[in-house]
């Protein structure tokens, strides 16, 4: 069997190394347009910022190792101009001199990827525009802070490159500004679990220009100006465009294969596109989204890595299948970490999914031992069943295991309920008794069984002020006097037995404390003594990171409604 596989990094490299595994005697060629067979896309940025510090290290196979341990044959600077389904061969350019050669296939695995989003706007073909996507394009960058010492910098996108970029660039004295069109960054999470990143990233110096967007620039000698619509200019030495990427397919659709969302290609379940003698893996195919079970694209390297095992094993005899992506990812900035899994709001809404919701509000370990430090955990879950839709967390240490827990459990299908049952490792200096997931499994289990109900930062607006409801904040008189919700009367929580007589019976009231604990434990007092309560959740200080973003931004909910 002769196997020729288009693009290397994380699907056609895996595809490769399995297939040897699989099948000691089959041909097997890459043919990969860049000088790097298979390098570690995601610390690109990293080396720019100079935490990775040597350029061999981003190279994680070359052609010749990949010769020595597995025989096989790996053509860098070979870019395929077209595929010839019926005749079974591809046509190929080496870009070292320009001739032209033709290369037969028994099978063919395409694995381009995806290519960044270069729009047509003016001046974008200036010498100080760069995007990241590969490893040219990082040493170009880093060799041109070298040379020109940039002092100021755009990154236009808020996505994951775009966050890094915006940390590393800080990070080398760099005055960076980052513009998203969107009144968020980090698509993935929730416009609130994104406030606290907002505010976070300005504390480190990084400028925000969200819900602007850029239409073009003006070069000059001395500067670079980055165009705004409706907006002055931003001065620029340097222009990172991370807006986002698109599968690269061109080749796909020349040769007839059937393309779906976005111009990515089809596949089955065994990564078989339309033609049964060529499979796609990685950036460029369409996914199914494992939760919702909607058509979508996962530019990550993990679904990529495993679909490239599973397009070998089929090629070998082997029935292995693809059962959809579910967009766990990580991201970290600065000291911060920021984390997600399965659906978001806008993914559930989209999908016609119902959900509910739970914010808490966790310490990393056991308060009592040196340098815990709290997140956030935002977990949707189905109010029908309680099975577990998808998480967010935004904090510090901790946040990358806890997110791989609520990833597992999504993935097996467990409830809210089934999350306090998990035993995870305990010990002061690493987790509590109880843990982060364990306390937003006891949440949800207290909602579902109606132990205590529930509102919203975004349902605070409509509540009426005619006096029909009361309005109750159970934290301390100095913490109430330094912010509270409008026309909420204070009770602090140990005090409230004693001045039960203060509130009207037959009145809803509407409690909160900092975080959602004093006022689920006021909830419970109230609830046993006659009054109809809802708890906020996640907090005054979740209400309060919202409430400082909106004075400036004003997104629409994502289920469309008021906010």
């Amino acid at each position: 069997m002769k196997v020729v596989i288009i693009g290397g990094v994380a699907g056609g490299a895996t595809a490769a190394a399995r297939l040897r595994r699989l099948d000691e005697k089959a041909q097997i060629i890459i043919l990969e347009r860049s000088g790097y067979i298979s390098y570690a896309n995601c610390g690109l940025p990293y080396y720019i910022g100079g935490e990775i510090t040597q350029r061999s290290a981003l190279t994680l196979q070359t052609p010749e190792s990949f010769w020595q341990r597995f025989r096989i044959e790996a053509r860098v600077r070979n870019e395929v101009l077209a595929i010839h389904p019926a005749e079974k061969r591809v046509t190929v350019r080496r870009l070292e001199d320009q001739t032209v050669y033709e290369e037969s296939y028994d099978k063919l695995i395409l694995s381009p990827g995806a290519k960044p989003v270069r729009p047509p706007l003016p001046g974008i073909e200036d010498q100080r525009i760069f995007t990241l996507r590969n490893v040219e394009d990082t040493f170009a960058i880093h060799d041109f802070i070298e040379q020109s010492e940039p002092r100021r910098a755009v990154v236009v996108g808020g996505g994951f490159i775009g966050l890094e970029m915006a940390e590393n660039l800080t990070g080398l004295g760099i005055q960076t500004t980052l513009v998203e069109r969107l009144p968020q960054v980090m698509a993935p999470l929730d416009f609130d679990m994104a406030c606290s990143v907002h505010a976070y990233l300005r504390e480190k110096g990084v400028c925000l220009r969200l819900g602007e967007s850029v239409s073009g620039f003006e070069p000059d000698e001395k500067e670079l100006l980055v165009q705004l619509e409706g907006k002055e200019p931003l001065p620029a030495d340097l222009v990172i465009l991370a807006i986002g990427v698109a599968p690269d397919t061109a080749l796909a659709r020349e040769a007839g294969l059937t393309l779906g969302l976005k111009g990515a290609i089809v596949v089955n379940s065994r990564m078989q596109t339309s033609d049964p003698d060529i499979y796609a893996v990685g950036d460029a195919v369409e996914s199914t989204q494992f939760v919702s079970g909607t058509k979508t694209l996962a530019a990550l390297a993990g679904p990529a890595n495993k679909q490239g095992r599973i397009a070998a094993d089929n090629l070998c005899g082997r029935e292995s299948h693809y059962h959809g992506v579910q967009g766990s990812a990580v991201l970290k900035l600065f000291d911060m970490t920021v984390a997600s899994t399965g659906l978001n709001e806008a993914a559930a809404c989209g999908a016609g999914i119902a959900f509910d919701k739970t914010i808490t509000f966790s310490a990393s370990h056991a308060t009592y031992y040196p340098g815990a430090s709290n997140m956030t955990v935002k977990t949707l879950f189905s109010p029908e069943t309680g099975k577990l839709l998808g998480a967010q967390i935004v904090g510090f240490d901790g946040v990358d295991k806890r997110i791989d827990v609520l990833a597992a459990a999504v993935r097996s299908g467990l409830t809210g309920e089934e999350l306090t049952e998990l035993e995870l490792a305990y010990a002061p200096p690493y987790s509590s008794a109880k843990d982060p997931v364990n306390m937003a499994g006891y949440v949800i289990e207290n909602i579902r069984s109606g132990l205590v109900r529930q509102y919203h930062w975004h349902d605070i607006p409509s509540l009426p002020r005619d006096g029909s409801v009361t309005l109750l904040d159970v934290r301390t008189q100095a913490e109430y006097a330094r912010g509270h919700i409008d026309g909420a009367a204070n009770i602090p929580l140990d005090s409230l037995r004693e001045r039960l007589q203060e509130l009207e019976p037959g009145k809803p009231v509407y409690v909160n404390c900092h975080s959602g604990l004093r006022s689920y434990i006021a909830c419970r007092i109230l609830t046993q003594h006659g009054f109809d309560c809802y708890n906020l959740s996640g907090g005054y200080r979740f209400y309060a990171a919202v409430l400082q973003e909106q004075a400036d931004y004003r997104p629409a909910h994502p289920c469309g409604l008021p906010i």
